[in-house]
């Protein structure tokens, strides 16, 4: 089963995988995470078609023809993540299971919400999300 990102609203400043990239689940998950009436700005993949008939306004950039930028919409904060993500797969991990995608994806999501954070905070960052929390081997590999 292959997973797709698609980032949160821009006020969770995270991102999550989703199951797979039909038009249903794609506009649903919009649904969820975007209030009716907002802007969501995409590329051009047809599963994102009939956002406009939803109740959003609908902004669409054309990667394919080389359009980065349309009417001051662009999708570089996912570019940028999924680069990230993309560097960390194959230069890092290897190999990422859709069993603990969630947490490759919550690792990589602090990254690119953190890079521009000092060394000093950003270490002060990742120690306060550590504490109190344990994963146990038997509940990364049974959980």
């Amino acid at each position: 089963m292959r997973k797709r990102l698609k980032p949160l609203p821009a006020k969770a400043g995270g991102f999550t995988p989703i199951t797979n990239t039909k038009a249903a689940t794609l506009k649903g998950f919009i649904q969820a995470n975007a209030p009716i009436g907002g802007t969501v700005v995409t590329d051009n993949f047809p599963a994102y078609r009939g956002l406009n008939r939803l109740g959003y306004a609908h902004k669409v950039v054309n990667l394919s023809i080389g359009e980065y930028l349309r009417d001051k919409a662009h999708t570089n904060g996912i570019e940028s993540f999924w680069s990230l993500l993309k560097r960390g797969h194959f230069g890092i991990y290897h190999y990422m299971s859709p069993k603990h995608l969630h947490r490759y994806v919550n690792e990589f999501s602090f990254r690119h919400n953190t890079a521009q954070v000092g060394t000093l905070q950003s270490i002060d960052m990742t120690i306060k999300r550590m504490a109190n929390k344990r994963l146990t081997y038997k509940g990364l590999i049974n959980g």
